[in-house]
């Protein structure tokens, strides 16, 4: 019987953001083990080099030093001893995003990305871990939060936790604190959500919603066979937003305002958002955490791993949250149909949808979706929001020229009964071939223009033939999202994202073809004045309601520190702002009306 691996990690100097991480093997390496901090986190496709917080390391066996080489920027070996190893690395934390870890006073939280070194040759090799409390005074009242198993440690308590192996390790965050925490089930499986800062939610209906959402997206897909507990670990934060997805737990973070006050009964805005963040991250213990790419078995987390289905992964699942919404009866279909106009806003306003596709953008996420500059609206697409598009499209195909007798949901359970309960990796074309298995119909043009072309969607036709009709105008000003009708709308086009900096009206992006472009606006220009008047982030839309299509006017900004007087001409500005409405009964036919009750009451 093999020894597991023995980690041991504790905030050992909050004030200073380090954890000590220990490491022992009971039969290390002949020849000198190797060990190996990850590069990325799963869910988040880009590079990180979690290697870089280590900022100690040193190795020992029987309380003697052991030397240790390192052999490039994430790999170190130990020389060869015929006992115990222990490694000890000693981490800066001071991450505060899902994907990091972060250390302070006030709390400890991390991704096994970032803390557990792997030893190379023995990740298949079950892991114990210690996880201890920081030194008192520092967090006398904290607790620990994680979907880990318990192996000893009292419920939500310091001791020792278990994986099965080094992938499962890091596939579980964890939450030391002074944390709130409730608890309810999901079709009898076990359900807590840990809450991490100073927050005045309703508890009991956060609860209650959240378990909606999970319950409705269990009557789609079955829970896994493993799936006998899930954690929802949320950071409560100001005005942040973000999740990552894992196979028991989810990373939240939301803001304080965007939670349900006890005297509220509504859903407001910024609490829809939040919950069709939830949806998002509770779908993925389905799509990417348990069926995934090919190239993702196993990840490879010291290199970058391609594939061009993160539209499937990602886009399919930005799909599913906010339907799962509706579906649940937690929002309405006019509320639903806002959420749909606003993403078929943001992609229309980017130039870059004439330019890459979603296969080309998932692939390209390690060095372009996830490394944005002022010029990425211009040269790529989301995988996320367009890749949405496409499963809302192909929802529509599906159903309407098979009668109904097909959907994405039926796509998406046999994808699950294929991939997700085999553990088998899906092919890179290998949805579409099942869609054409189900449905008979013959989909090559449609997934060659929709996945790697840069075409529209036909969007329109397809929302017609399902009772709904699109509307397209002109922004009403530069806080319009889209997804409602408006009155008053811009008259003429600007053509540059412009930032409030203490004052100052700062360009942080310039779209092509535009007006800005055209007068040689660039990203960190300053603005100054516009036609003689002072121009800030505040006014710009007022002042541009002072000219029309074809006006000519002196444009001021500052440049670095050079005063530069740009002439720019006005055109007419684009109808790039959608919203939908219910056709009404009278005006549809009643195969449309059928449609639309099979598509928004599913």
């Amino acid at each position: 019987m093999t020894s597991p691996l023995r980690y041991a990690i504790k905030p050992a100097n909050p004030a200073a953001h380090l954890f000590e991480v220990r490491l022992t093997l009971d039969e290390p390496a002949a020849d000198g083990q190797v060990f190996v901090m990850p590069a990325w986190i799963p869910g988040s496709y880009m590079i990180r080099d979690y290697a870089r917080h280590v900022v100690g390391i040193r190795a020992e066996s029987d309380g003697l030093d052991v030397p240790l080489s390192k052999l490039d920027k994430s790999r170190w070996q130990a020389a060869p001893v015929g006992r115990a190893l222990t490694v000890i690395a000693e981490i800066y934390a001071y991450d505060e995003s899902v994907r990091g870890a972060h250390l302070d006073n006030t709390h400890a939280y991390f991704n096994g990305t970032c803390v557990f070194l792997e030893p190379e040759g023995l990740s298949e090799r079950a892991c114990e871990v210690e996880i201890l409390p920081p030194d008192k005074p520092v967090g006398k009242d904290w607790r620990v939060a994680t979907s880990m198993r318990r192996d000893g440690a009292e419920q939500y308590g310091f001791g020792r936790y278990a994986a099965a192996n080094y992938a499962e390790l890091i596939d579980h965050p964890v939450e030391i604190g002074q944390l709130s925490i409730a608890e309810f089930e999901v079709d009898g499986i076990p359900h807590a959500l840990a809450i991490r800062g100073r927050q005045f939610a309703d508890m009991t209906r956060l609860c209650h919603d959240i378990e909606t959402v999970c319950s409705a997206h269990m009557k789609m897909l079955p829970p896994p066979k493993d799936l006998d507990r899930y954690l929802f670990l949320l950071h409560v934060t100001a005005n942040g937003y973000g999740g990552l997805e894992h196979c028991w737990s989810s990373s939240l973070v939301a803001a304080r305002g965007s939670l349900p006050a006890k005297s509220a009964d509504d859903i407001s805005e910024a609490y829809r958002g939040f919950l069709g963040l939830v949806s998002h991250e509770y779908f993925h213990l389905w799509n990417v955490k348990r069926m995934k790419p090919a190239a993702f078995h196993p990840y490879e987390l010291s290199r970058e791993t391609y594939t061009g289905l993160l539209w499937v992964y990602e886009g399919v699942t930005s799909y599913y949250d906010d339907l799962t919404l509706l579906r649940s009866g937690l929002i309405d279909a006019e509320s639903y149909l806002e959420l749909l106009g606003r993403v078929m806003t943001r992609v229309r306003r980017g130039k870059g949808r004439q330019r890459q596709s979603v296969e080309a953008s998932s692939f390209d996420a390690w060095t372009k979706f996830y490394k944005q500059d002022a010029n990425s609206g211009n040269a790529i697409v989301s995988y996320y929001a367009k890749g949405s598009l496409i499963a809302l499209a192909l929802d529509l195909k599906l159903r309407d020229e098979t009668d109904g007798r097909v959907s994405l949901d039926d796509v998406t359970q046999e994808c699950w009964r294929r991939f997700g309960e085999t553990g088998q990796g899906m092919q890179e074309r290998e949805i579409e071939a099942i869609c054409h298995e189900l449905s008979g119909l013959d989909l090559e043009d449609f997934f060659d223009a929709a996945v790697r072309g840069t075409g529209e969607l036909p969007l329109d036709k397809l929302l017609e033939r399902h009772g709904v009709r699109v509307h397209y105008r002109a922004a009403s000003g530069a806080k319009d999202l889209g997804g409602k009708a408006a009155t008053e709308l811009r008259e003429i086009a600007f053509g540059a994202a412009v930032t409030d900096s203490a004052g100052t009206a700062v360009v942080t992006a310039v779209a092509n073809d535009m007006p800005a472009e055209a007068a040689g606006v660039a990203p960190g220009d300053q603005l100054v004045a516009l036609g003689g008047l002072r121009l800030t982030a505040a006014n710009l839309d007022g002042s541009l309601q002072r000219f029309r299509a074809g006006d000519k006017a002196e444009l001021v900004v500052f440049r670095g520190d050079e005063l530069l007087t740009l002439s720019i001409v006005f055109t007419a500005a684009p109808e790039d702002t959608i919203y939908l409405e219910l056709i009404a009964e009278d005006e549809a036919d009643s195969a449309a009306l059928e449609r639309r009750k099979a598509l928004l009451q599913a």
